[in-house]
């Protein structure tokens, strides 16, 4: 399966200012040196504790966050990546031909009108749609307005696809000349994917979509979001902290924790399998629906620590029941155990 996005040591960073001066004192470091890539037309789960930078990551490589270094690669072949890598490593960095290979294919490096072009095959549907949406616009205008911003249709034409879009996620025509606040939760959330399906995207970044609505709407959600996969032949990234919702919907799935990506395997083998300390504190955590079933809850102790301040080698150590030595003084990079199954841990 061809990758369709790839980061390569991705890293944001949001200064911390102090003195008198307000000068730069420290970093706070959300995502710090993050390598993934997306299939074309598979979901990739990016699950985590709340603060570990996952909103920022999926932020970040769709450029709505401006990154601090890095590469964002948006289906670009194998050998040009190869290349930029290459010569990046080699003395020609500052070479005229990696400069313009780099802003011919680097997401990461793309200004204007380029950078326009690309937001038509890069979408978002966030978290709450109540604060995503225009209280002021029309529905009508709120799905349309992609396509008046990128000149793809207008009048009689605008006004059919953006009927189209909403009977595709299940509203109406009586719909199109309501306001936000006349519709439940769910239907807006409907509204907000209609608007991200408007300009006929490639890949769309899905921040916790569900975790804003009642349980009985956040299935309904789940069955529309795999539907329009399948009819539009999309490619998710869906970012939850919800391990339940992530197993029904993602082919594969990315544990982050504190800016790092700690584990990445199938979802069947994850949970089947899981094998980094975090993961399995996490998937101890999911709730039995058997009131007799015994299950061993890991506890874990401590607090998250500061990504202004991580700690040194191993950013679980403080928190890992099996920490050695090495953990405290070496960083773990992720290192393959077979069958596509990735783990950043120095025990195995």
């Amino acid at each position: 399966m061809n990758v369709l996005i790839e980061t390569k040591g991705l890293k944001k960073y949001y200064p911390i200012l102090g003195g008198v001066f307000k000068k730069r004192i420290g970093d706070v470091k959300a995502v710090d040196g993050v390598d993934i890539n997306v299939r074309k037309g598979e979901c990739l789960g990016l699950v985590g504790e709340s603060g570990c930078g996952k909103t920022t990551l999926g932020k970040t490589i769709l450029r709505l966050m401006e990154p601090t270094s890095g590469h964002i690669y948006f289906d670009v072949p194998e050998g040009i990546k190869k290349k930029i890598e290459e010569m990046e490593s080699s003395t020609n960095s500052n070479s005229h031909e990696y400069q313009l290979l780099k802003d011919r294919y680097d997401l990461s490096a793309f200004r204007g009108k380029k950078l326009k072009s690309m937001r038509r095959r890069m979408q978002i549907v966030f978290q709450d749609p109540s604060s995503s949406l225009n209280p002021r616009m029309l529905v009508k205008d709120i799905v349309g307005e992609p396509l008046k911003v990128h000149r793809l249709a207008k009048g009689k034409e605008a006004r059919e696809r953006v009927l189209e879009l909403l009977m595709r996620v299940g509203l109406t025509e009586d719909h199109l000349y309501r306001y936000p606040h006349e519709f439940s939760g769910g239907q807006r959330q409907r509204i907000a994917i209609a608007r991200a399906l408007a300009t006929n995207p490639e890949f769309v970044v899905l921040d916790e979509p569900t975790s804003a609505l009642d349980v009985s709407v956040q299935a309904q959600i789940l069955n529309l979001l795999q539907d329009l996969q399948d009819e539009f032949s999309l490619t998710y990234m869906f970012i939850t902290h919800h391990l339940l919702v992530v197993r029904h919907i993602a082919n594969r799935i990315c544990v982050m924790y504190l800016g790092k990506i700690v584990e990445e395997a199938s979802t069947k083998e994850l949970f089947e399998r899981p094998l980094h300390p975090y993961t399995q504190a996490l998937l101890s955590a999911i709730p039995v629906p058997n009131p007799d079933a015994k299950r061993e809850r890991i506890i874990l102790q401590g607090d998250v620590p500061s990504p202004a301040n991580p700690p040194s080698g191993c950013r679980f150590h403080p928190r890992c029941p099996y920490t050695t030595q090495r953990c405290k003084e070496e960083e773990p990079s992720l290192k393959d155990v077979g069958g596509g199954h990735h783990v950043a841990c120095h025990r195995i």
